[in-house]
């Protein structure tokens, strides 16, 4: 295993210099946050397919193959559905807001008052969304180190903190670049070829597994509509995501660079149910499906491949953390705690929020691997972060951006009844059964429908401010034309 060691450290090692690069550049709030908002399509597409495709996508995405076979792919598959929904139908207009935060997107459009109540949802979810992405070190370092659990995730947590803390999104978007060339070389070139041939081919795959395992609705019309609802909505107003399309130079990047990159998940997600349909040739009796990625990859690699692989499935975990870690820690501090504070500073002061934003990071990543620790149940924990977000979030925004009779007032509503109605719904259903996302989402759009006509129209002044900054007349403060990276 020394080989693989000595991949997986260089690996490590990388990460904490691209941190300390990164650093070098974030001079200013934007640079910190968004990267200066110049991304170039090669970049910008590079890591958002790196962002949107985790340890979940990954491990999980080869452990639904290993128990559904192809069908297994679909959630993966609907993660690239909203992501190319997002990049075709809202990134542009999303870019030319010029904003950090999704509630900074409502209190434009609606006229302020949303913020703190939708940062609240969105800090928990982009919380939770980083704590089970932490957790996920623990399952890699157990292969590589057989490490115990809490330092595995102290571990790997440290490192994903140090990075992000050091340089915020430009070292992220470094590292992220990186990752993304890794998991592909590691999962679609080496993994999926060689899992394939060590299960003897297609041929033998079919003449050893039930038919079920080469249907496309095997794993069932309803979990596919439910991951529809959860993860293709979620896409589209994930702060995570929409925090990746403010860094495009342009609306014009951030349409067809998020089409290469939604186009990539979707092979990505093919290539995950087929490594573990292979896997269950090879390893009829796993005791998880989870199980599959990590033993496919100790017993069938070789030696250098094995830790190159390895270094894929870190590069999937650590792409994802990082990317809920500054999400969470730019709603954590823009969205509540300045307006808690009732701060509001001058655009000349946009220098000065470096180091703020900064030790948010910090704090975040502490509390993150924390809660890590703590927890157990990872599943349950990105359930009930996705039902929070889908079901209070999701028709307020699109609701903001599609329909101009929506007002605070509803949105209000929609977030406050919807969020109401998923806990509640959870609570009486189970946090893993299907109904609380189906009725929080219809309870959160009677709400924004029925409040809002009921209401005065938001005023005509917001309106136009709202329809400047979609037409991208608005630039942002303390904008500086610079190269942009290709």
């Amino acid at each position: 295993m020394a080989v693989d060691y000595t991949v997986i450290v260089l690996y490590l090692a990388g990460m904490l210099a691209m941190g300390w690069w990164g650093m070098r550049r974030a001079k200013s709030k934007s640079e910190f946050l968004v990267a200066g908002r110049r991304l170039g399509p090669a970049m910008y597409s590079g890591t958002m397919a790196a962002i949107v495709l985790g340890g979940a996508s990954t491990i999980g995405g080869v452990g639904l193959g290993y128990q559904y076979g192809l069908s297994g792919a679909w959630m993966v598959f609907t993660i690239g559905l909203g992501l190319l929904a997002l990049s075709v139908f809202f990134s542009a207009r999303i870019a030319r807001l010029k904003v950090y935060t999704v509630s900074e997107m409502l209190d434009l459009r609606y006229g302020g008052r949303a913020g703190v109540i939708s940062g609240v949802v969105m800090w928990a979810y982009t919380l939770m969304l980083a704590v089970t992405s932490t957790i996920a070190y623990a399952t890699i370092f157990d292969v590589l180190f057989d490490m115990n659990r809490t330092v595995a995730i102290i571990l790997g947590g440290a490192i994903v903190v140090a990075y992000s803390t050091l340089g915020g999104m430009w070292s992220i978007t470094l590292t992220d670049m990186v990752q993304f060339v890794v998991k592909t070389i590691g999962v679609l070139l080496l993994l999926l070829p060689i899992a394939v041939v060590k299960a003897g081919g297609f041929s033998e795959m079919k003449a050893k597994l039930p038919t079920s395992y080469f249907d496309p609705l095997g794993i069932g019309g309803e979990t596919i509509f439910t991951y529809v609802l959860i993860y293709t909505f979620g896409m589209l107003i994930g702060q995570d995501i929409w925090q990746r399309v403010f860094t495009a130079r342009s609306d014009r990047t951030a349409r067809y660079g998020g089409t290469v990159a939604g186009t990539y998940c979707l092979v990505y997600a093919l290539a995950g149910a087929v490594i573990g349909t292979a896997a269950k040739v090879m390893y009829p009796k796993l005791g998880s499906p989870d199980d599959a990625f990590a033993t496919i990859v100790k017993d069938e690699l070789p030696i250098g491949v094995r830790g190159l692989v390895l270094a894929a499935a870190l590069a999937a975990v650590m792409s994802t953390s990082s990317g809920a870690l500054i999400a969470c820690a730019t709603v954590a501090n823009n969205d509540i705690w300045s307006r808690l504070r009732g701060i509001v500073k001058p655009s000349g002061e946009e220098h000065d929020e470096v180091k703020g934003n900064r030790a948010f990071i910090l704090i975040m990543g502490i509390a993150v691997i924390c809660t890590a620790i703590a927890l157990n149940n990872v599943v349950e924990a990105l359930t009930v972060a996705y039902n929070l977000l889908v079901g209070g979030l999701l028709v307020p925004i699109l609701g903001g951006l599609l329909w101009k009779r929506g007002t605070v007032q509803g949105a209000l509503a929609a977030v406050i009844v919807g969020g109401l109605a998923v806990i509640g719904l959870m609570a009486g259903y189970g946090i893993l059964a299907n109904e609380p996302v189906y009725y929080g989402l219809l309870a959160s759009l009677a709400a924004y429908v029925v409040v809002s006509l009921a209401t005065k129209p938001t005023d005509a002044a917001v309106l136009a401010a709202w329809r400047e900054r979609l037409a991208g007349r608005t630039p942002e403060p303390l904008s500086e034309p610079v190269p942009a990276p290709q």
